[in-house]
């Protein structure tokens, strides 16, 4: 039977009297079409490969950013180390060409301790048998006086 013979289906050539009728979406592409839409699925796979490689390369970049930190901490921690050591080499030479000033008043205010301890020492010998003559004498002779305000 064909599309002809059939009644109602229309023309020979139409869709309809196809043996199996076409879908909307299955039509026949020319070469043009053909090749836009082999260059769209290159273009997207391009595409998707310029993504990957501008991941990896954030990736990389990130990756270094933090190694120049670390380097530029270590760095920076190594500056003032060094830093520290000098200052405290010049502390040790300050000190060292100033104390010997403070070391010299040192020896000298020991030095007046040590005669005014003398000149204390000889005076107890001196007046000794006085003060113990005259501790004995107030601890032995007692006066009672009554207080000014038992008196009042």
């Amino acid at each position: 039977m064909r599309g002809s013979d059939r009644p109602g289906l229309g023309a020979p050539d139409s869709p309809l009297n196809r043996p199996y009728p076409a879908l909307f979406f299955f039509y026949p592409i020319s070469k043009a079409e053909r090749f836009l839409a082999n260059m769209s699925a290159q273009n997207s796979a391009g595409i998707q490969t310029l993504l990957d490689a501008e991941r990896e390369a954030q990736k990389i970049v990130q990756k270094d950013r933090t190694q120049r930190i670390r380097d530029a901490k270590s760095e920076a921690q190594k500056e003032i180390e060094e830093y520290k050591n000098q200052k405290e080499e010049e502390y040790k030479k300050f000190e060292g060409e100033h104390s010997s000033g403070y070391k010299v008043a040192q020896e000298e205010a020991d030095k007046e301790a040590e005669v005014k301890l003398q000149e204390i020492k000889d005076a107890g010998k001196k007046q000794g048998d006085k003060v113990v003559a005259d501790l004995i004498r107030v601890t032995t002779d007692v006066k009672p006086e009554a207080s000014e305000k038992i008196k009042a």
